[in-house]
C-alpha cells in the first residue's frame, strides 16, 4: 500500500549569506565536512552566523534522489516537503523575510519540478508581514505551483489567532490551500535548556498552544473552509484536550471571549500527522480525531522523526481500511486532491 508523507523537510544544498547581504545576523549557515556543495558531503553542520551551532545533518535532507530511495524502501510513494522550521526567519525585517521565503519557495519548486510524481510542496511566507505573506502566498500557489504552506506555531510569540493574520487566512481560503502548523520557538527554551527539553516538551505545548489559539480566538469559526493539520500528532492537546474543554466550560469568562462553541465542537475539524512513536497513543488519536483527521507524518529525515515512515500504522493494530485512510486518503483530502500524482 504506497503512501503520502506529509511531514517532511528538505533544504537548499546552498544557502546565501544572509548576514552579508541584509548587513545583521542571526540566519542559518552551512558548514560542509568535506566542503563543496550540501549534497557532496558526507555531513553538513547547521550554524546560526553567530557561530554557535544549531543541528548535524546528513545528504539526504538536500539529495532528492537520496531520499527517493529512502521513500522506495518504505513504499512512500509521495513526501509533501517544507522548509526546516529554523529557516521560517519571521524575525528578520519584512523585506528580509520575504526574501528568505523567496529564495526557500524557488528551491522547493525546482525539486518538485524534477520529481512531479514524487513531490509535493508547502511555501513558507514572511508571517511577519501580513501584506507580504498573502503577496507570496500567491506567487508561491499561482506562479510556483506549490500546494499549500507551513507555518510556525506562532510568530514572534505572538499567538495564530491574531487578527493581523487573518489576511493570510483569507487568502489560503480563497485559494483552497492546506496549512501544516509546526511547532518552532518553543515556549520555556532558555528555562530549559537540558535533556533536550525544548524539543521533548516544548514542541508538544507549541502545538497545543497552537490548536488552542486557533480554537479560542474564532480563527476555526471564522474560516471554516480552511484545512489545518498539526504535527507531532497534535501535540500534547489530544491528552489535555479533556481539561481544555472543561476550562471553557468553567471560566467562560476568560476562554469563550472570541468563540462561542466549545473546544470539542472542532475536533474533527482539522487533521493532525501520525507521529506520536507509540501505538497506543496513535489508537487514541485516530479514536478521538477520527481516521479520516489522521494522515502519515514522519518529520523526514531528523532523528525525532519516525525511521521507517509508516511502520507505527504498519503496525498490525489496525484494520487495512483504517491503514488505506491512516497512509493515503486522509492525506489527499487535507491536501486538496483526488489521488496521487
Amino acid at each position: 500500500m504506497k503512501a503520502i508523507d506529509i511531514h517532511t523537510h528538505i533544504l537548499p544544498p546552498e544557502i546565501p549569506k544572509f548576514r552579508d547581504q541584509f548587513g545583521y545576523g542571526g540566519f542559518i549557515e552551512y558548514r560542509c565536512e568535506a566542503g563543496g556543495g550540501g549534497a557532496s558531503c558526507r555531513h553538513v553542520d547547521m550554524y546560526y552566523d553567530s557561530g554557535s551551532f544549531f543541528r548535524r545533518v546528513k545528504p539526504n535532507v538536500f539529495d532528492a534522489k537520496e531520499r527517493l530511495k529512502e521513500c522506495d524502501a518504505c513504499t512512500v510513494q509521495l513526501q509533501v516537503l517544507s522548509t526546516v522550521p529554523v529557516m521560517f526567519s519571521y524575525w528578520a525585517k519584512p523585506r528580509d523575510g520575504h526574501y528568505v521565503s523567496q529564495f526557500l519557495n524557488d528551491h522547493l519548486a525546482k525539486v518538485i519540478s524534477e520529481h512531479p510524481a514524487r513531490f509535493l510542496g508547502l511555501a513558507t511566507v514572511p508571517m511577519q508581514d501580513a501584506k507580504l505573506a498573502v503577496k507570496e502566498a500567491k506567487r508561491a500557489k499561482e506562479t510556483l505551483g506549490l500546494t499549500g504552506f507551513q507555518i510556525g506555531s506562532n510568530i514572534n510569540q505572538i499567538n495564530l489567532s491574531d487578527p493581523q493574520f487573518f489576511p493570510f487566512y483569507e487568502a489560503c481560503e480563497a485559494m483552497n490551500a492546506p496549512i501544516f502548523v509546526h511547532p518552532w520557538d518553543m515556549m520555556g527554551k532558555k528555562e530549559m535548556p537540558q535533556y533536550w527539553l525544548p524539543w521533548l516538551v516544548g514542541m508538544p505545548a507549541e502545538t497545543s498552544r497552537a490548536i488552542c489559539s486557533l480554537i479560542f480566538g474564532g480563527v476555526m469559526s471564522r474560516f471554516p473552509k480552511l484545512r489545518f493539520a498539526f504535527a507531532h500528532g497534535g501535540g500534547s492537546f489530544a491528552m489535555t484536550h479533556g481539561r481544555i474543554a472543561h476550562g471553557f466550560q468553567m471560566r467562560p469568562d476568560l476562554c469563550a471571549t472570541e468563540c462561542a462553541e466549545n473546544p470539542d465542537h472542532f475536533i474533527g475539524h482539522f487533521f493532525v500527522d501520525s507521529l506520536v512513536h507509540d501505538v497506543e497513543t496513535l489508537r487514541f488519536i485516530v479514536q478521538l480525531f477520527g481516521a479520516s483527521r489522521v494522515c502519515l507524518g514522519s518529520d523526514y529525515p531528523f532523528p525525532l522523526g519516525e525511521t521507517k515512515p509508516g511502520e507505527l500504522i504498519r503496525s498490525g493494530e489496525f484494520t487495512k481500511e483504517v491503514e488505506e485512510q491512516l497512509l493515503t486518503l486522509s492525506a489527499l483530502e487535507w491536501l486538496g486532491i483526488e489521488a496521487l500524482p
